[in-house]
């Protein structure tokens, strides 16, 4: 990686690690099949202080078939009793709402982009001028897919999840060969939701170690302590599924934020972005006016010209205004030169 700090742009807005985090909202299906929903998610997102919104682009036909034999019916979790070409027939957001959801990120200033999932939505998404391309963790390993977001030569994102070092490093090469510049790597685990131990967020430095690249989280576990974890590990991208209320329902709803946490979020991102500071060993600014309140060497009984400093004259007190207590050993047994009344700080002209 050598020493250049690793930076992305999209839509104008630098995102790595000497940039304040980027916040994505993920909508996914929480629009629950209606376009003014959508609106509700992303003026709560702005709200809230999000940077972007993220949407996904496909249809059942383009992501599976509908079929309901061995492998394409649901057993267990979240969406048991579906089959995939169900579950995504409800969880899509139709192609036709595309135009007024990036027309309403332009009206609130935030950034939309979206997911593709087939050749076909990037053609699409290009002839909205989308300014990224999000690879989702499923779809790490359809080489063909990251090719064809690479040859736009927009900023890609993908994610990681359930991908071993091997399979990244494929995408990342396969998205480079295709003349990808800019590509940020969101370290993820694919649990819906992901239990805190699942969360590895040690994986992040080491991402951004092994591949030179923005890293992020996409982040499945509740609530902002790996978000906020993520930052100080190297994180510069957080990703959160968000919703206007769980109790609404919809498949992504059980593990996405409501609009007061993502604010949590994207306060608690930025606190520690700036709490990350500078490696330093002066004195800060907020420090510096109470440097008078470290202890230093006072007289505490007024002595006569030629006395002895002793423990019962010389003592380490507040405040800072006398020599420092590293001297007392070498000071003790030393005469004062002139009469000095009790509270006096210790200096170095009054012995001699």
């Amino acid at each position: 990686m050598g020493s250049q700090v690793p930076e992305i742009a999209i839509a104008g807005r630098a995102i790595g690690p000497s940039h304040p985090p980027f916040v994505i909202a993920e909508m996914s299906a929480n629009h629950n099949g209606s376009l003014d929903h959508a609106f509700a998610i992303m003026e709560a997102a702005k709200s809230a202080g999000a940077h972007a919104v993220k949407i996904q682009t496909y249809t059942a036909d383009t992501i599976t078939i509908d079929h309901n034999g061995p492998g394409f019916a649901i057993e267990g979790g979240l969406w048991d009793g579906n089959t995939l070409y169900e579950l995504y027939d409800k969880a899509h957001t139709p192609w036709d709402w595309h135009p007024a959801l990036f027309d309403k990120g332009r009206e609130l200033e935030l950034i939309v982009f979206s997911s593709p999932f087939d050749a076909t939505a990037v053609d699409f998404l290009e002839g909205l001028d989308a300014p990224a391309y999000k690879i989702a963790s499923f779809e790490l390993i359809d080489l063909s897919l990251i090719r064809k977001c690479a040859e736009t030569g927009k900023p890609l994102i993908m994610s990681t999840g359930m991908a071993d070092l091997a399979e990244i490093g494929s995408a990342v090469g396969a998205a480079i060969e295709a003349g990808a510049r800019e590509i940020a790597l969101l370290h993820c685990t694919s649990g819906y939701p992901t239990p805190p131990e699942d969360a590895d967020l040690r994986t992040i430095p080491h991402l951004a170690q092994a591949f030179g690249r923005v890293t992020g989280l996409s982040d499945h576990t509740p609530g902002a302590g790996a978000p906020v974890a993520a930052v100080a590990l190297g994180a510069a991208i957080i990703e959160k599924h968000v919703t206007l209320n769980r109790a609404n329902g919809g498949p992504d709803a059980a593990f996405s934020l409501e609009p007061d946490e993502l604010r949590t979020v994207c306060e608690g991102v930025d606190l520690a972005w700036r709490a990350l500071g500078r490696v330093r060993y002066d004195r800060s600014e907020s420090e510096k006016g109470n440097a008078q309140f470290r202890r230093s060497l006072y007289v505490v009984a007024d002595m006569q010209a030629g006395e002895l400093l002793t423990q019962a004259t010389l003592r380490s007190i507040r405040p800072g205004f006398g020599l420092p207590p590293k001297y007392y050993d070498l000071l003790l047994g030393k005469r004062v030169n002139r009469d000095v009344p009790r509270g006096t700080p210790m200096s170095w002209d009054l012995i001699g």
